[in-house]
């Protein structure tokens, strides 16, 4: 509040009208008791009103409602890539087991998954960017087709969103190739498997029904906790790319001290996080039946 009075009174505010001009900024009367700000402030919250921004021109709403659908267009690739990837190279990498892909495949999941995403992104946006130029530097599509869909506009969403989406998934399909090489060896040495092969089941629906449902359960609940991960990743990755989503606009109002703006990206990866939680907490029993307890869906 104090930071705000200080802009506000730079910028020409009248004191005598300051409470009012820092309600409406930061949707928080400090005329008030801490309590019932913090209670005024979840209210209207709920209701969609998360304030002004300070640096940007508009509210907070309007520039989250703009920035989110990019930011989890590109996690959203960027993941279903990443466990794709991993889970079929963790699978064959096992059914190789101690052979010369798996030892290779391995190496190479360690080096990738020890490299720093940003690293990658750097390198990537020099060399393709800006020495070789195939992709493009900046934004998150070609300003000079309007939007819509059409291929043009579709084609150039892909391109701003190719060189973030695979640096991610190159540092980090690794860690998921190694734990899914691990759960399927684990796997393969239950009971279970070799009863399957006495009854003469055939070896791929062993491997589809036995060995890959059980070894992709652990990674379930990974699979819902990166989502929190990565979107605070994407903080410093759509900063590299200028890619203008919610890590763009949250790095940006935390330099600004933009107060309002940083509040709103700090509760929609908050929400982000609590949803993939609930839905894993909510779907886990569906996929194992054996984490259901008294025939409800409630899983632990």
């Amino acid at each position: 509040m104090d930071y705000l009075r200080s802009q506000i009174r730079q910028q020409g505010g009248n004191p005598e009208n300051m409470d009012q001009l820092l309600e409406a900024y930061a949707n928080i009367n400090p005329s008030e008791p801490l309590w019932r700000e913090y209670l005024n402030y979840m209210v209207s919250i709920h209701q969609g009103n998360f304030g002004e921004s300070l640096f940007h021109s508009g509210t907070v709403g309007e520039i989250l409602a703009d920035a989110v659908p990019w930011t989890v267009f590109l996690m959203t690739i960027s993941i279903l890539s990443i466990y794709i990837i991993g889970i079929t190279l963790g699978a064959v990498m096992a059914y190789y087991e101690s052979g010369l892909f798996d030892n290779a495949s391995s190496v190479i999941a360690i080096v990738s998954n020890s490299i720093p995403y940003y690293v990658v992104a750097l390198v990537f946006l020099f060399f393709f960017g800006f020495d070789l130029g195939w992709f493009p530097t900046v934004g998150r599509a070609n300003d000079m087709v309007d939007p819509g869909l059409t291929f043009s506009f579709l084609a150039g969403v892909l391109n701003h969103a190719f060189l973030p989406a695979i640096s991610l998934v190159l540092t980090s399909f690794g860690g998921i190739a190694l734990a899914m090489r691990g759960n399927s060896i684990r796997v393969l040495g239950e009971d279970y498997i070799r009863v399957a092969h006495l009854r003469g089941l055939g070896d791929k629906r062993v491997a589809i029904r036995y060995v890959g449902r059980n070894s992709i359960l652990p990674l379930y609940t990974s699979f819902l906790i990166s989502v929190g991960y990565l979107f605070g990743g994407s903080v410093v990755l759509e900063t590299i790319f200028r890619y203008q989503g919610l890590g763009f606009y949250l790095f940006e109002a935390i330099s600004t001290r933009d107060y309002p703006l940083m509040m709103g990206g700090f509760i929609m990866i908050t929400v982000a996080v609590v949803i993939a939680m609930l839905i894993g907490d909510l779907t886990y029993g569906m996929l194992d039946p054996r984490a259901e307890q008294g025939g409800s869906h409630e899983s632990y």
